[in-house]
């Protein structure tokens, strides 16, 4: 009757044992999937509106926007790889017509090519209001950042950007302006651009229509 006890008992410390120990392995299991999943997190791409402000400066319409982006893992890769990134804002004023499609008055495009340099772990910042092409460069005002967090501010933010003249808005008509912003993946290398047809960090774009207050032009 003891042999049967001590066995039994045995058998019974062995199983906890091993339910322990499942549960352990269950607990660091788990512990791995969400540090996977933060660290995705922490990389995942992100863009939004957070601002849009249409004013007038003596005789200009001006546009102060701000984006809160924040790059995929894909795309800082691509960068810290030697491949520049090209992003494009875009202001439109559309003249609203009842009888036809609206018609487009007056915009300003900005274009922006962010490229990482690797000798002197600088990130260059190229600004135009026409798409930025490579050969291109040499006449063309650029500013060096110290972090990629810097270079992404700058691009970030327009303040006071003019996009129409006074004298092209008729007080008396309804305009709407259209906003957008966006990665150019067109600007990408070859290769990149069939990459990133698939990946959803490159598809960073958003847009915007608000109507443009009349009381802007009286």
């Amino acid at each position: 009757m003891g042999f049967i006890t001590h066995c039994c008992k045995s058998a019974l410390e062995t199983e906890a044992l091993s339910i322990r120990t499942w549960l352990r392995w269950c607990v660091l299991w788990l512990l791995a999937c969400f540090c996977a999943l933060s660290g995705a997190w922490a990389q995942a791409p992100a863009i939004e509106l957070t601002e849009l402000r249409i004013e007038r400066q003596d005789n200009a319409i001006v546009l102060t926007s701000n984006v809160r982006l924040e790059l995929g893992a894909a795309v800082e890769d691509a960068l810290l790889k030697g491949v520049a990134i090209h992003f494009v804002a875009e202001a439109t004023i559309m003249r609203e017509r009842w009888y036809w499609y609206d018609s487009r008055v007056a915009g300003a495009a900005r274009h922006y090519r962010l490229a990482y340099q690797p000798l002197t772990r600088r990130w260059r910042l190229t600004i135009a209001s026409e798409a930025i092409v490579a050969s291109a460069l040499g006449g063309r005002l650029s500013q060096q950042f110290d972090s990629l967090s810097d270079a992404l501010s700058a691009i970030r933010r327009n303040l006071n950007w003019k996009v129409a003249d006074v004298s092209d808005i008729d007080p008396d008509v309804r305009y709407t302006l259209n906003y957008q912003f966006r990665i150019d993946t067109s600007q990408l290398p070859r290769p990149f651009q069939i990459t990133a047809g698939g990946q959803n960090e490159w598809n960073l774009a958003l847009s915007r229509s608000v109507r443009l207050p009349t009381e802007l032009v009286r």
